[in-house]
């Protein structure tokens, strides 16, 4: 195999380099950002570009970054006036991080840069705020299902995936099995052994909780934070309370409410809030949160390669639709949202524009004989009047019409490639 997962991101960047702005990648711990930006400094080397790569992870390099003008005399050896590519990994660990970045983007040098740091609040916050207007933002997810299988299949099927996935069905629905219960880490994915990529995963999470949550974030609670990651992985896929939340940790609503920023802005979870118009009949709190990595939710209630049955596949079929429409709408200005209302109806996922729907999305994880509408589906229909819904499912592929919505029931298979379209046609 190769050495390493090709990612889709890659050329997403590449497209921006020729940008003034910063491309500021941003990501979970050890999804795969340095080497993202290892691959884009070895092309640009050999189309015969000038770079340099600078980390605050790395002691030598860190006196480089004690103030904006020692990192431009560290740029300027190296380049001295000619146009550069400048990569600067581990930002978060520097001070103000934003403000250091905005003075140097401002004095218009000709160097490019290109920026990663794992998530914090200061990375999340004060960086955006910062550099509005000098930046674009890059958010580098754990290996997406198609990058599993394409490094799994060893890239032979790379250029005609979707072909592969019609034809190889039985084998595509045991790599999303191993995928579901392993998840996307490259490290994870990258080991053969399952005794190995237990290692790594804990490896991954205790890291996170010594360097970023007990060092960076200063959480003194460690434990119940890790108990609070625990809960969650339990109950994914329902709203969440902060105060049953806090009873079930032993913690304050508001130190759960503070754990729950943190989780969310380390990358480890995404709060999915409620789409709502009436605020009488519909929820309109309470988020519900999804893993960015299945493989780590699996691995904080121990079951980390030992999913079998079809509902604990089906939550994190769930999971995996979240994430991948989390992903493909990253620059559309869509919101993913979900929808409940108070007498019991539910649609898993709304893309929408404000209180424009765009698209509900229902999942089943299920072998569908026939396309059956919910009634919960038929409600949000009635409702909202959408051209379009959409029913993920495991291998039904068919369209039925309600109150003037096209309803379609589509393969898992063939929605990753499909989305794209059916957003444009709206």
């Amino acid at each position: 195999m190769t050495e390493y997962i090709k990612r889709e991101m890659l050329e997403k960047v590449e497209d921006h380099l020729e940008k003034e702005e910063i491309s500021l990648i941003v990501g979970a711990r050890q999804v795969g950002k340095t080497t993202l930006m290892q691959q884009l400094k070895e092309e640009l080397e050999g189309n015969g570009e000038n770079t340099l790569y600078l980390s605050m992870d790395i002691q030598e390099d860190k006196t480089h970054f004690e103030s904006q003008q020692d990192l431009i005399d560290r740029i300027e050896l190296e380049f001295g006036e000619e146009k550069g590519y400048v990569f600067l990994d581990e930002i978060q660990r520097k001070e103000d991080a934003g403000l250091f970045l905005k003075g140097i983007y401002d004095r218009e040098l000709p160097y490019k840069f290109v920026v990663s740091g794992s998530g914090s609040l200061e990375l999340k916050e004060n960086i955006h705020e910062s550099l509005a207007g000098r930046k674009r933002v890059f958010e580098l997810p754990p290996v997406s299902f198609k990058e599993f299988v394409n490094y799994e299949t060893d890239y032979e099927y790379e250029d005609r995936l979707d072909k592969y996935f019609e034809v190889n069905k039985d084998e595509t629905d045991r790599l999303l099995k191993k995928y579901l219960n392993y998840g996307g880490y490259p490290r994870v994915v990258t080991e053969s052994k399952e005794s190995e990529k237990r290692r790594v995963i804990d490896e991954i999470f205790s890291s996170y909780l010594e360097r970023d949550v007990s060092s960076f974030l200063n959480v003194r609670k460690v434990d119940a934070y890790s108990k609070l990651v625990s809960v969650l992985a339990d109950q994914m896929g329902d709203p969440v309370s902060n105060s049953k939340l806090a009873r079930d940790v032993g913690v304050k609503s508001t130190t759960v409410r503070n754990y729950l920023d943190y989780l969310d802005k380390t990358f480890i979870v995404e709060q999915t809030n409620p789409f709502y118009t009436n605020k009488k009949k519909e929820i309109t709190k309470s988020p519900i949160v999804y893993f960015s990595d299945s493989g780590l939710r699996n691995y904080s209630i121990q079951r980390f390669g030992h999913l079998n049955t079809p509902s604990e596949f089906g939550e994190l079929f769930e999971g995996f639709i979240h994430n991948f429409l989390k992903q493909e709408t990253q620059f559309t200005g869509l919101d993913v949202r979900y929808w409940r209302t108070k007498s019991q109806a539910e649609v898993d996922f709304v893309l929408s524009a404000g209180n424009k729907v765009e698209l509900p999305v229902e999942v089943k994880y299920k072998e569908l004989d026939e396309p059956k509408v919910t009634k919960s589906l038929r409600s949000f229909i009635k409702k909202y009047s959408p051209e379009k819904a959409v029913v993920v499912n495991l291998s039904l592929e068919e369209t039925v019409e309600i109150e003037e919505t096209q309803v379609e029931f589509i393969p898992y298979t063939k929605f990753l490639y499909k989305l794209e379209e059916m957003i444009q046609g709206n």
